[in-house]
């Protein structure tokens, strides 16, 4: 948590930097907000700080209708470590609570569920089961906000047991009846339309830019200004549609099962890196680095496209053709979009800490040093690798030099931000 002075500050110039950083609850007014909510000020002693949403909603704060606290960017702190709280946080994000329960993320993790909830509660304000119905009342409102489904398959369909339970829940962390809360649908049949929130400053056209430049055919495709690909959710497989918005990443998405719509959001967030705490990163490393670092959403698809080949005709054509074969089509497909990556028979998984995957990396025949990097930056969002390639030092030299060791902990950004340079003379993304 940052100090009371500090988030004074953050709230009396709305910066929205500071979004998901942390949450201000009003205690004469029984709401939290974002620190950038535009009402007017709290009184300091009737301001409550917390770490996360989930936090305030235990202490019996509801959501801010006016700056909508439950759709603020992640805090980057849970984006950026690897440690036993980062790594809970993203996973219940992602629905493993939903589908595995408490216990299936302690086995997860390697923890029991004792610890778990210790260390969760000390550091986020909230255990696990609390911050899981924070994810599923967000779903939720997705839903009832974007889609004309019948509120019972939305209560199922976000990982509420009753519908009782459903409407009590969402009256008293949401303030309103979910018939209330009933929005327009603004996407075709079978569409989901979100607007994913990031922190200033991000050039979302480069960051698309850059995966469509690497668009396996099948796969992912990119027309220049909306990037899409197929997902391989936990119940069935998806498609997302994102491009940029006004100050917002606008993503459209076609599930086979609701369930997986907060998984989805997650790897669509990651991909784009929209948790990343830009603002850190630009105090520390060079006016040359990235500050955004395109991401993957399956750290095993990533292995076997690099270890087939990266951006060669014969590569790309080998991929194709092994998506084809092996590759799971889609049950709708959706322009050039046609299959999920085949399943892969080696697993690093989605879950492992970084320096688990980095282990199991090494034991794949023909996964060399600057392969495990790649996978870690992307595939795991590692924010803190540094790849001394060739293209990386011939960079540094032409860019002026410095100790790699200086831009801990966002080396990896300094990493992307040299390469991008060599390759193409333009030094930054995002």
């Amino acid at each position: 948590m940052i100090s009371a002075e500090t988030a004074r500050a953050a709230m009396e110039s709305r910066d929205p930097r500071f979004d998901g950083w942390f949450y201000v609850a009003v205690t004469t007014t029984g709401i939290y907000c974002r620190p950038s909510c535009p009402a007017v000020m709290p009184k300091p002693q009737n301001m409550r700080l917390y770490p996360s949403a989930a936090a305030a909603q235990v202490d019996g704060f509801r959501a801010c209708r006016r700056c909508r606290p439950d759709l603020a960017p992640g805090s980057p702190a849970w984006n950026a470590r690897a440690d036993l709280v980062g790594r809970a946080v993203r996973l219940i994000a992602d629905g493993v609570v939903d589908r595995e329960g408490v216990a299936g993320l302690a086995a997860r993790l390697g923890y029991s569920v004792r610890q778990v909830h210790r260390q969760l509660v000390a550091e986020v304000g909230a255990g696990p089961q609390a911050l899981a119905r924070a994810h599923r009342v967000q779903t939720a409102r997705l839903l009832l906000e974007n889609t004309d489904l019948p509120v019972a398959d939305i209560a199922f369909a976000a990982g509420f047991a009753s519908i009782r339970q459903f409407n009590d829940t969402i009256r008293q962390l949401c303030g309103a009846t979910p018939t209330r809360l009933r929005g327009r649908p603004a996407g075709g049949p079978g569409a989901i339309v979100l607007r994913l929130a990031y922190r200033p400053v991000l050039d979302v056209p480069a960051v698309l830019a850059y995966l469509g430049a690497r668009a396996l055919p099948g796969i992912e495709e990119y027309d220049g200004t909306t990037y899409r690909r197929s997902l391989a959710l936990p119940h069935g497989a998806g498609v997302a549609a994102l491009r940029d918005g006004a100050g917002h990443v606008a993503c459209e998405l076609h599930l086979d099962d609701l369930r997986d719509l907060s998984a989805a959001v997650q790897r669509c967030r990651r991909m784009l890196d929209l948790d990343a705490d830009r603002l850190a990163i630009a105090e520390t490393l060079p006016p040359w680095a990235a500050t955004a670092i395109p991401g993957h959403p399956d750290p095993d698809e990533l292995v076997v496209r690099m270890m087939l080949g990266r951006r060669s005709r014969t590569a790309r054509a080998r991929l194709a053709a092994l998506v084809r074969e092996r590759g799971k089509p889609l049950t709708t497909p959706m322009g050039s979009i046609t299959h999920t990556f085949p399943p892969t028979p080696f697993t690093v998984g989605r879950d492992a800490d970084r320096e688990e995957a980095r282990r199991r990396l090494g034991e794949i025949p023909g996964i060399g040093r600057w392969t495990i990097g790649y996978v870690l930056v992307r595939g795991f969002g590692d924010p803190d690798v540094y790849i001394p390639d060739l293209t990386a030092r011939r960079a540094l030299h032409r860019l002026g030099g410095g100790d790699p060791e200086r831009w801990r902990p966002w080396r990896s950004y300094a990493t992307v931000g040299l390469w991008l340079a060599e390759a193409s003379g333009e030094p930054r993304l995002g």
